[in-house]
């Protein structure tokens, strides 16, 4: 094997390429590797911790879902039971609103029989007093037996 000058320019010329891109390329290419692999990592870092936060975030909603279901069952047992006073309150008031009433008209229904007997006493006194005027045959003096009819409408 020969080596002639073209041999040694070529290894000349290849060494200088090395040294230029080894000098001045070759920093500029692992600069931006390793700048693309800090955004890579730091990318993933991110969804790491993102998927993290979305655990903790569903983990917080269901707690608070829960909390609110449990409200809201409380908020309609309160309801329930509050509507059960109300209806039992009804109940009372309208008991006592029909005895009430049921003891009105027993007095209406007393201040009726004592009105009627008082009109029967008076009929009674004044079909007394008619039939005696008709057995005596004269007019009796009504001013004058007034205090024997009042006697008489008493006892009846």
């Amino acid at each position: 094997m020969n080596i002639n000058a073209t041999l040694i320019g070529q290894s000349i010329a290849f060494i200088m390429f090395i040294w230029f891109t080894m000098k001045f390329v070759w920093p500029l290419l692992l600069k931006g590797m390793e700048e693309r692999q800090a955004r890579i990592a730091d990318g993933l870092a991110a969804a790491e911790q993102g998927q993290k936060d979305f655990a903790d975030a569903q983990e917080k909603s269901t707690i608070e879902i829960n909390k609110g279901k449990e409200q809201a069952a409380t908020i309609i047992s309160q309801a329930q039971k509050r509507g059960d006073e109300i209806v039992e309150e009804a109940r009372d008031l309208a008991k006592k609103e029909s005895e009430r009433i049921k003891e009105s008209a027993v007095s209406e229904i007393e201040q009726e029989k004592e009105k009627a007997r008082q009109d029967l006493r008076n009929q009674v006194a004044t079909l007394a007093i008619t039939g005696a005027e008709q057995i005596l045959m004269r007019e009796v003096d009504q001013n004058a037996h007034n205090e024997v009819l009042t006697k008489i409408s008493k006892e009846l």
